[in-house]
């Protein structure tokens, strides 16, 4: 009879599959009670509800499943499904619902059985049930249905576990849906539920992973004056994560203090992330301080905390400390990653010490550290800087490529900078088509060295054509591009098209920075409007752009060159009394002006000022001095005393 019943079953469905009778076949209600009766009394008797007392042992409860979702991956939910569990006698109950939202059908087909079963006199869905579709439809990321039944559930539930309601916070943190996981915080928190140290962690988590840190050092206030829910490690090393990423680095130390004070233990996240915050504050000795601390107090620390160990070293310019951690990390068994390996290429890089970098980069495949993209563009970088062949960058390049390595577009940038400043024009015009064709987004980093070298070489028409090229497939250029155009505009005279562009920057919301400005006033002091300029270094403040040392030289040069040396003098002594100190240009800048001016003592009294601070002066102003005054000794010995 089984066996009859299988092929019956088997023939139905390839008749069912065949072009011309794609569309289901309607049944009779005694054909789908056919294919769920056994004709004996005693499979009669098996066929019990899935609620009875049934032993685990007894195939029938396996075989009553088989049956139900092959009839809903037939038939789906509907009348016919329906009819099935009638036959089958399963009863409906909470049981019954998390069995079905389990088994491998369609999620669709989930939720109408979900939906039906909610309309069934006597019959309320609870958390678990809710919890459940909604851990499917997650899943199916299907998440404006989600969103609905997460609201649904806490309209019907009277009370929400906490652990679900973090559950739920989690959920739709996942998916992004970061203020209607507050909002659901808040509404359950009012009215439903006490949250718990988790649920205000699952909360903050939350937060931090979309970058609201505000908010919540906002939460964190919330859960103390709960008066019976206590931060954990988990709320300490988010909030000191959150407060150094927001800067506020007092608040972070201050915080780790108090969790000691709490009688908590600091994890290796905690230490990590605090060894962050002391590096960035230039303070290296309180970082190894507190490094010594975390061994002694037994936390063992992890590839990520010597990560920020070395990272913090290197900045400091503390090289060799480093690579002293980098041995110890070897000796005690921690097997670096290919980030830590990537910092320790990127420190000697920037050191100068091309060959350590290369050997790092050796070490790393007996440590089965695989390269990325990053080590081959730290390495390509160090290259350039330390003056290797240009030979030398290609076989690297090459050899990126052969090991599968993708190129990122600040590869291309790296190659197109350096190839830049090596002259190497043309190849990096042909890289940059290259960087076209295999569909990166135009890179304005790239564009801005190649206008450079391009100006540099009074190629301006070929400059402006690829600003204009930029501009069309980006939309707009960045402050950066714009300033290098207006730089070049104003050396070749066009001072006209460089107010054009400053003025285009602002009009299309590109906000002129520091170096827009320089260049700007840079080609109105080359024109002799030195008023002008010294007007746009008062506005370029007053919009709230930070000026520069190089912003003052550049408007004191003009004043020495046009305006003669009583206004050089005064914007010099009101340099010296500023936050914005001169420099040895500043200086010299001066004692040319003096020196045109015949003022051969106050240029020799500015000579020996020099060097008490350390300046070296300028060749051409010292000689011409010591030949007006016509006393090289005497002036030497000045200026020695």
């Amino acid at each position: 009879m089984k066996k009859v019943f299988v092929g019956s079953f088997a023939l139905k469905r390839s008749i069912s599959t065949l072009p011309h009778l794609c569309e289901r076949v309607k049944q009779t209600e005694n054909e789908i009670v056919q294919m769920f009766y056994s004709p004996t009394a005693r499979d009669l008797m098996q066929n019990l509800p899935v609620s009875g007392k049934l032993s685990r042992k007894d195939p029938s409860v396996r075989k009553l499943d088989e049956r139900f979702t092959r009839i809903l991956k037939i038939f789906k939910w509907g009348p016919d499904a329906e009819k099935a569990m009638e036959v089958m006698k399963l009863r409906l109950d909470h049981r019954l619902i998390l069995e079905v939202l389990k088994i491998d059908v369609e999620v669709i087909v989930k939720v109408q059985f979900f939906k039906w079963a909610a309309k069934r006199r006597n019959f309320h869905h609870d958390p678990s049930t809710y919890m459940a579709l909604i851990r499917c439809l997650d899943e199916a990321r299907l998440f404006g249905e989600m969103w609905q039944t997460i609201q649904e559930m806490v309209r019907a539930i009277s009370i929400l576990d906490p652990a679900q309601l973090s559950e739920i916070i989690s959920i739709l943190g996942k998916a992004k849906m970061v203020n209607k996981a507050l909002s659901i915080f808040y509404w359950v928190k009012g009215r439903k539920c006490k949250p718990t140290t988790n649920t205000y962690n699952s909360m903050i988590l939350v937060l931090m992973q979309e970058g609201h840190h505000e908010k919540i050092h906002e939460l964190y206030n919330e859960m103390c004056n709960e008066g019976d829910c206590f931060p954990d490690t988990v709320t300490y090393n988010a909030l000191i994560l959150a407060f150094k990423k927001l800067g506020r680095h007092d608040f972070a130390i201050r915080l780790f203090d108090e969790m000691k004070e709490n009688g908590l233990q600091p994890t290796a996240k905690i230490f990590t992330n605090l060894l962050g915050v002391y590096f960035k504050l230039g303070k290296v000795e309180k970082a190894l301080d507190l490094f010594r601390e975390m061994k002694e107090r037994g936390c063992c620390p992890t590839v990520f905390t010597y990560t920020e160990l070395i990272k913090g070293l290197g900045s400091a310019g503390k090289i060799e400390d480093a690579y002293n951690i980098y041995k110890n990390l070897l000796r005690n068994g921690c097997k670096p990653d290919v980030v830590l390996m990537n910092n320790l290429i990127n420190i000697f890089s920037k050191a100068g010490r091309l060959e350590d970098a290369l050997s790092f980069f050796e070490e790393m495949e007996s440590l089965s550290c695989i390269p990325t993209v990053v080590t081959y563009n730290s390495i390509l970088k160090a290259l350039f800087e330390s003056r290797a062949p240009i030979s030398e960058v290609s076989v690297w390049f090459e050899k990126m490529k052969a090991n599968g390595v993708a190129s990122s577009s600040f590869t291309y940038s790296i190659l197109i900078d350096g190839f830049c400043k090596r002259g190497r024009v043309e190849k990096a015009l042909l890289l940059l088509e290259e960087m076209d064709e295999k569909g990166f987004p135009p890179c304005p980093a790239a564009y801005c060295s190649l206008i450079n070298s391009l100006g540099k070489a009074k190629r301006y028409e070929a400059a402006n054509e690829l600003f204009l090229e930029l501009k069309e497939n980006c939309g707009r250029s960045s402050a950066r591009v714009y300033a290098v155009m207006i730089k070049h505009f104003g050396k070749c005279g066009l001072l006209n098209e460089a107010l054009d562009l400053f003025n285009e920057m602002k009009r299309l919301g590109c906000d002129p920075d520091v170096y827009a400005y320089n260049a700007l006033m840079s080609g109105m002091v080359r024109a002799g409007m030195v008023d002008e300029a010294h007007s746009l270094l008062k506005t370029m403040e007053e919009n709230g752009c930070v000026q520069d040392l190089n912003s003052h030289n550049i408007i004191l040069n003009g004043l020495a060159k046009t305006g003669g040396p009583k206004r050089a003098m005064e914007m010099f002594t009101k340099m010296k009394h500023s936050k914005i100190k001169p420099d040895a240009v500043s200086y010299n800048t001066v004692l040319g002006c003096l020196s045109r001016a015949g003022m051969l003592e106050d240029a020799a009294k500015l000579m020996k000022e020099m060097n008490l601070i350390g300046f070296e002066y300028d060749a051409i102003s010292y000689s011409s001095i010591l030949e007006a005054v016509g006393k090289v000794d005497e002036v030497h010995s000045f200026t020695t005393k």
